[in-house]
């Protein structure tokens, strides 16, 4: 017969004192700052056109629950087991703007695991060498960087001036698209810069028969 004493000697209970007070807070507390540490990254590097402080802060959290989960399942054999297929189920369909955006996700999953697994040094060291890396070369922004030169012209004739002068301002010069209707030719030109000065797209604008001259960032990903 079941006891009163006996239903709180059962394994949950008993799995209470499993992880130490002390081990949860400072895994968390760690977690959080790698956490943080990533979200200042993501910012700090983001090139894209709308900035998500909601991405961001997935980030911090997503460190913070990868940390509770792995260190769950560190304490606990057969519970790792039950992780492994409930998380087997689980479907993200969230679509992801752009790819960096996975290696930060990747990069918050990789610190929560190695932080929780209690490889302090390798969470942090290797947190750090990557963040400085994702800085220096995904925050460099060079002469080269691609562009957009999107021109509306009258006639063939303007056309022809325009292309010719863009040709002598810019590196290179390459046609992505051309709309043309009654009166009206549309021209998107990647190009690249041979230094940091734009003037140039105000004097083409100026030339004879041109209507606009719009110069907008390129992140390589063309919709023509």
């Amino acid at each position: 017969m079941t006891t009163f004493n006996d239903i709180f000697k059962s394994s949950f209970l008993a799995n209470i004192t499993s992880v130490s007070i002390t081990d949860m807070v400072l895994t968390l507390a760690l977690a959080f700052c790698l956490g943080l540490f990533i979200f200042f990254v993501y910012k700090k590097t983001y090139s894209g056109v709308m900035y998500s402080s909601s991405f961001g802060g997935t980030l911090v959290a997503l460190t913070m629950i990868t940390a509770m989960t792995i260190l769950a399942v560190t304490s606990n054999v057969v519970l790792s087991l039950g992780m492994v297929g409930a998380l087997s189920i689980v479907r993200f369909r969230t679509a992801i703007k752009e790819p960096m955006e996975i290696a930060f996700l990747f990069w918050s999953i990789a610190a929560g695991i190695v932080l929780a697994a209690g490889m302090l040094p390798l969470a942090i060291f290797g947190s750090v060498i990557i963040g400085v890396i994702m800085i220096v070369f995904m925050n460099h922004k060079a002469a080269y960087d691609p562009y957009i030169a999107v021109l509306t012209v009258i006639d063939h004739a303007a056309e022809t001036r325009a292309a010719e002068y863009l040709k002598q301002q810019v590196k290179t010069a390459v046609v992505k698209s051309k709309t043309a209707q009654a009166g009206n030719i549309e021209l998107n030109y990647e190009i690249r810069l041979k230094g940091d000065d734009t003037d140039f797209i105000t004097a083409l604008s100026e030339l004879e028969g041109v209507k606009s001259a719009v110069l907008v960032s390129y992140n390589g990903d063309y919709l023509g």
